[in-house]
């Protein structure tokens, strides 16, 4: 099969993407959502154009795949696009250079070794044998000088000990005086971030929000208000009042759980398949 068969067959078996792919879904969203580009900045702590780069699939503005990869999975939480599906995109658009390279093994060409260095070495071990036996020889043969008779032997440790005066130590016991035990007063467990917790006026709802997870959040009340426009963290929970009808943004709602007025609100997503969800709270 010629070069170009191969080619033939590597385009009619590589799928066709008629949608937006990996950065450009994650674009679409963020305009859905009515998120700006600086927003996302802030989150992902990168500048604006690096963030443009991401949504046009540029990644090698990013540096290295492993970035551009923990860029993708931070960005997909934030607008609450599967991440399954935006992975999935980067690897068939890079999958070339995945494919680690063939290296194909040279054969060893077998030598023929000859015995001229072998010699060599036993003569060498041969010589330095023999030198090693003819000083040990020398050194057996060799007399140890012998001390005068008239001069005793003193041990080095009997002369230190006699030449060092003995002194005598006298140890005193001081009572020591036990420190008064200071109790420490108890420290008061500080209150839970419950955000607004002021009496509510004439006509204004209670609205409450538990986070299990990161979940970016607006809301507005009737009046145009903005109550809150922050990303929702793991066990943060914000009371918030208002003017109802409110209306509301949630990036991810499995992440988040509502109670208005003290009752359970239930947050379904907009779109199947979705875990977006714009909606409009009432008043009980």
């Amino acid at each position: 099969m010629s070069e170009e068969d191969d080619k033939r067959v590597e385009e009619a078996t590589e799928p066709e993407n008629d949608g937006p792919i990996a950065g450009e879904r994650l674009a679409v969203a963020r305009r859905e959502q009515q998120i700006s580009v600086l927003e996302v900045a802030k989150e992902l702590h990168l500048d604006e154009h690096k963030v443009r780069a991401l949504e046009r699939n540029e990644f090698d503005v990013l540096g290295a795949p492993v970035f551009a990869k923990g860029h993708l999975r931070k960005y997909s939480q934030l607008v609450g696009v599967d991440v399954d599906d935006v992975f999935t995109d980067y690897y068939r658009m890079t999958h070339m250079a995945d494919i680690p390279p063939v290296v194909i093994g040279r054969p060893r060409t077998s030598h023929e070794l000859s015995p001229g260095p072998w010699i060599a070495v036993i003569a060498v071990i041969a010589v330095a044998a023999a030198s090693y036996l003819w000083f040990t020889s020398r050194s057996e043969t060799t007399p140890s000088p012998i001390p005068a008779a008239d001069a005793p032997l003193v041990p080095e440790q009997a002369v230190e000990e006699s030449a060092v005066p003995q002194e005598t130590v006298v140890v005193t016991s001081t009572p020591v005086e036990e420190a008064p035990v200071v109790s420490e007063p108890a420290v008061e467990n500080p209150p839970a971030d419950t955000g607004r917790q002021s009496a509510l006026g004439d006509g204004e709802v209670l609205l409450s929000l538990n986070f299990t997870g990161d979940c970016w959040t607006e809301i507005s009340d009737a009046t145009g208000r903005r109550l809150f426009f922050d990303m929702g963290r793991s066990g943060r929970t914000v009371e918030l009042s208002g003017q109802a009808p409110f209306d509301v943004l949630f990036g991810n709602t499995e992440n988040v759980s509502v109670r208005v007025d003290g009752s359970a609100y239930t947050v379904t997503p907009s779109n199947p398949g979705s875990r977006t969800a714009r909606l409009t709270i009432m008043a009980p």
